[in-house]
């Protein structure tokens, strides 16, 4: 596969990238392992000073740092910069926090002195994706490099100067050379590098398909993997919700970064007492966003990410009208250059058709409606995905039972879903498994240490004699 940036809002070519060989890698490896004996003795004074650096550095330069990404994987510009100043927040969260996270965790025994120390374990694998291309690398770096491991990025092939615009940020800020690389590789690069004894885990962040074969190639090699794949959550709505605040939130989630986010609201659930209005309003909003160049500070969303993509949306949605789903705005790809991809909302969905069961990584909504909470709580579940849910409603009772039944790691009641550096971030079922973010996330790829220090023998030497 081509290392390439090619810009989404036109399919020009921008600049091309020469994949490492062997021997390249072998020595990014080796620099890596050796570094990492190193960096590892480093103080947390040291690495939240590099940090913070890295963060002032971020919002310094928030506006160029954005246009690399627009240019590259076509969010918005406005949402690029969004992006590289919620970095920088990560990083500080990090950088304030983290040897706190990290401390002694003491145990009570008697006779003996018994904690817990929380050590690194060395260089870690991160295959990343391109839909947030900095923000997903910086949830796993700023943690990882607070811990005191160093890190290897297998960024997405589309976003090669995001990549390296990144090692250059962390190098800059003061961090040795060798604690952050990144591996201009391929995919079918990935698994020598998984398989190889230098690296010590992996975290993925992308497709199902690509998590399993991470997964299984580290379990092989016994090495620990966190993974972050896909989602097709709900957002429930129910007849006590604040309506307007809900169909604001729907139309935001859904679209977010151009549809093209694990945790958009992509199934829609609302109660039939409100369906009609809810569905109404809705297409409205949906219908009324502007689509075009992501650079132009007027359009609400930009293309998708690569001409694959626009296909497979375009695909998955006309299988689902052709299985009788009913379609009530959108539907149709834009003409002319660029992978544009117009919001969408689908209803009447049958079980069989793609918009029920499948993920779909564009600004398409599948709208559906339900008698009760029962009901809304099982078509919730009703999906091999578990990542998100988004529940609206005022009655206690309502929050609670979602709190408690919906199938996913996350669910937000009253607020559509989020990631945000205090607040862990994961799923279940096939959405995947282990924590990002939080005290949760950078613990993930931590050696939990037990040290016993026997005090019985001592205290019976220093006893008096009788």
């Amino acid at each position: 596969m081509a290392i390439s940036t090619v810009n989404p809002a036109t399919g020009e070519e921008i600049k091309t990238f020469d994949a490492l060989d062997e021997g390249e890698i072998d020595a990014k490896l080796q620099f890596a392992a050796e570094t990492f004996r190193e960096y590892r003795k480093t103080s947390f004074e040291e690495r939240s000073r590099w940090l913070t650096r890295a963060a002032e550095i971020l919002e310094d330069e928030a506006e160029e740092l954005g246009r690399t990404m627009t240019l590259e994987m076509g969010k918005t510009l406005a949402s690029a910069i969004g992006e590289a100043n919620k970095c920088a927040r990560g990083c500080r969260y990090y950088a304030e926090n983290a040897e706190g996270m990290l401390a002694d965790e003491q145990i009570e025994m008697e006779g003996a002195h018994t904690f817990v120390r929380y050590q690194p374990i060395g260089p870690v694998l991160a295959v990343m994706p391109w839909n947030f291309p900095f923000w997903q690398v910086f949830r796993f770096a700023a943690p990882a490099l607070m811990a005191g491991n160093v890190g290897l990025l297998k960024h997405a092939s589309n976003v090669p100067q995001c990549a390296l615009a990144i090692e250059d940020i962390i190098r800059r800020a003061g961090f040795p050379e060798g604690a952050f690389q990144t591996l201009l590789i391929s995919s079918s690069q990935v698994q020598a590098v998984i398989d190889d004894p230098r690296v010590r885990a992996a975290t993925l962040t992308g497709s199902e398909p690509a998590g399993r074969q991470v997964a299984s190639e580290a379990g092989g090699n016994i090495k620990k993997t966190v993974l972050e794949l896909g989602g097709s959550d709900p957002f429930i709505v129910m007849p006590s919700a604040d309506l307007e605040k809900a169909i604001g939130n729907a139309v935001t989630s859904r679209t977010l970064n151009n549809g093209q986010s694990c945790i958009n609201a992509k199934r829609i659930i609302v109660h039939e007492e409100i369906a009609d209005d809810f569905t109404r309003r809705y297409v409205e909003g949906m219908a009324a966003l502007k689509v075009g160049d992501p650079m132009d500070e007027n359009m609400d969303m930009g293309p998708l990410a690569t001409p694959q993509i626009l296909e497979d949306v375009t695909g998955q949605v006309k299988k689902s009208v052709e299985a009788g789903a009913k379609l009530l705005t959108g539907g149709d790809p834009a003409d002319g250059p660029g992978n544009y991809y117009p919001p969408t909302v689908l209803t009447d969905i049958p079980k069989d058709s793609p918009a029920y069961h499948e993920e779909i990584f564009g600004p398409v909504a599948s709208l559906f409606r339900v008698r009760d909470i029962d009901e809304a709580i099982d078509l919730a579940n009703d999906s091999d995905f578990g990542l998100s849910s988004s529940a609206w409603t005022n009655d206690p009772g309502e929050q609670e039972r979602f709190v408690n039944e919906i199938e996913a790691g996350m669910t937000y009641i009253n607020r559509m879903t989020e990631s945000t550096p205090e607040i862990p971030f994961g799923g279940i079922k096939n959405s995947g498994y282990g924590r990002e973010l939080s005290h949760f996330g950078i613990h993930e790829f931590m050696n939990p240490k037990t040290v016993w220090v026997d005090e019985s023998e001592a205290e019976a030497s220093t006893a008096p004699a009788e």
